[in-house]
């Protein structure tokens, strides 16, 4: 299952180098990760090398049809969103691009705010897709562990089982929620707000948890921000 921890990673498939300066451009400001590829081989490679979200692909490429490329990744199962953009404006073209799985059509010349405005509604609409997925998710993976969402405990990587009690279960799992991103003793003990800043009950349950993490205070998956909280650094996917 897609990791929701991340930036979304566009890539912008296009020979026409001014064209692709001007689309990266624009979205560099939308705290998207960008990249830019001028054929289908270097649009592969960036693909193998990480996972893309949105892939911007003009269909007349030096090294082959983007719509082939379309038909390819949706038959190897791929569920990357792809945004058309070609100077073909014929019926028929947009239809049979639709047809072999594109998400969404743009024919040249076009507004950028245009093609922003799409990528922003595909990525949401992907998203919302991956949290509803989310949702449903027996498993969540960080790190070399793994947690059981059902049955409340730590999987190592030799299968080793660790046990966990109520609130060190409910401790990870508000590190799970928003991996990568440094949480106050208020917002890891929420029902305990009021008094959370002063209760440093909340150090000891994350020093626990560390222990059955095998970590120590200075290092591993949990790390402390002085003056500010804890944060769990590694990326989270579900299953």
């Amino acid at each position: 299952m897609p990791d929701l921890s991340r930036s979304p990673c566009v890539i912008v498939v296009d020979d026409d180098e001014d064209i692709r300066d001007l689309i990266v451009g624009q979205l560099a400001q939308e705290q998207y990760e960008m990249l830019a590829a001028g054929s289908l081989s270097e649009l592969h490679a960036a693909m193998a090398a990480r996972t893309i979200d949105l892939i911007v692909l003009d269909l007349n490429l030096p090294d082959g049809d983007g719509l082939s490329l379309c038909r390819e990744l949706r038959a190897q199962g791929k569920a990357t969103q792809i945004i058309m953009v070609t100077a073909r404006g014929s019926a028929i073209d947009r239809v049979l691009g639709l047809e072999l799985g594109a998400d969404d059509y743009l024919t040249k010349p076009f507004e950028p705010r245009e093609l922003l405005v799409r990528i922003r509604n595909l990525l949401r609409r992907s998203r919302g897709e991956e949290m509803a997925q989310q949702k449903t998710a027996r498993i969540a993976r960080f790190g070399p562990w793994r947690l059981d969402l059902f049955q409340r405990r730590l999987i190592a990587s030799d299968d080793r089982l660790v046990m966990l009690s109520s609130a060190e279960f409910r401790l990870l799992s508000r590190f799970i929620e928003e991996p990568n991103i440094v949480l106050s003793r208020e917002e890891l003990v929420p029902e305990r707000r009021a008094t959370a800043a002063f209760d440093r009950s909340i150090d000891l349950q994350v020093s626990r948890l560390r222990q059955k993490l095998g970590e120590g205070s200075g290092g591993g998956l949990i790390l402390t921000v002085r003056g500010e909280g804890y944060v769990l650094a590694s990326t989270v996917t579900y299953e």
